[in-house]
């Protein structure tokens, strides 16, 4: 038998019971979905931004009334990468572009397949646009030795140098830096966001990049910086050094050499921008001081007879 004292302490617990649930309940319960925790803030893109000048949050609803910005997302591919990307695709759409429709770009050496056009379309709601990319950019220029290519990629390979001994591997990263924003079909636009195969979008993005760089009059955003590999761009800072003092005219006194070099600019300290994922002002790759830049480094075949990246 139950005495009367334990029926007292069993409906005190209870009741305890009863008010814990309701406490933690109303002020416990899961945060809505158009309202994003402190948490979901700090992981959405670094943008290198001013933020005590324009609060972030207040700026993103404002983004939202001025409209959209003439911006695309630009992806040099494969067909053969499809199955890869469709899933990158997905994230995409789901996390963030569906609820902006920016329109995909799409460039490869070689016609697109008519599945490949296919899946892609049934992906988005937004336009999507197939480019060939001309053979002249996409091959070695008759400017480059193609004797001591052959060399150099036979050298790098036996180094074991990641993608040492590709040949396409250099013509991506020719065409990423000097080409990709002179296809035809990117002349409407001002904005890009570079998307690769097999990228992963983990959590909702929900202010417009491209609106934020446009008003804040931001040229180029990166996610992370790297150290470059020394042995694939042996005489890339010498080069660099010799532009300088060729064409003054195109330094900006306000700069990033404190960031790339450690002593003022007598060496590079290897530091260099992760461009896998890269959102930018298009402009900034058309002014005549970058294309300057380019054909420089292009003439002294560094894309060829080194690695150089982008």
């Amino acid at each position: 038998m139950i005495r009367r004292t334990n029926i007292k302490y069993l409906v005190v617990i209870l009741a305890v019971i009863y008010f814990l649930h309701l406490y933690f309940t109303t002020n416990n319960s899961q945060p809505s979905l158009s309202e994003p925790s402190e948490s979901h803030e700090k992981l959405k893109f670094e943008l290198e931004i001013p933020r005590k000048e324009v609060p972030v949050s207040n700026n993103f609803n404002h983004t939202r009334q001025i409209g959209k910005a003439k911006a695309c997302f630009v992806i040099l591919i494969r067909n053969e990468d499809l199955h890869e990307f469709r899933a990158t695709m997905r994230q995409l759409e789901d996390r963030f572009n569906h609820k902006y429709n920016y329109p995909y770009v799409f460039l490869n050496d070689v016609p697109f397949t008519e599945g490949f056009k296919k899946f892609t379309r049934a992906l988005t709601n937004a336009k999507t646009e197939y480019g060939l990319i001309p053979k002249k950019q996409w091959s070695v220029p008759d400017y480059i030795d193609t004797e001591f290519l052959e060399e150099r990629l036979e050298e790098m390979e036996d180094d074991e140098i990641a993608y040492g001994g590709s040949l396409s591997y250099r013509h991506m990263c020719r065409y990423e830096s000097g080409f990709f924003f002179r296809h035809k079909l990117l002349d409407k636009y001002d904005y890009y966001w570079r998307v690769e195969p097999g990228v992963q979008f983990y959590c909702d993005i929900d202010f417009d990049p491209f609106v934020y760089i446009r008003n804040h009059d931001i040229k180029y955003t990166f996610t992370v910086s790297l150290r470059e590999y020394p042995e694939t761009i042996p005489t890339l800072w010498k080069a660099v050094k010799g532009f300088i003092k060729k064409y003054p005219q195109y330094i900006e006194k306000d700069n990033l050499m404190d960031f790339i070099s450690d002593d003022n600019g007598k060496t590079y300290n290897l530091c260099h921008f992760w461009s896998n994922f890269e959102i930018g002002d298009l402009n900034l790759w058309r002014s005549e001081a970058y294309l300057k830049f380019f054909d420089y480094l292009d003439r002294k075949g560094g894309f060829f007879y080194e690695r150089l990246a982008h």
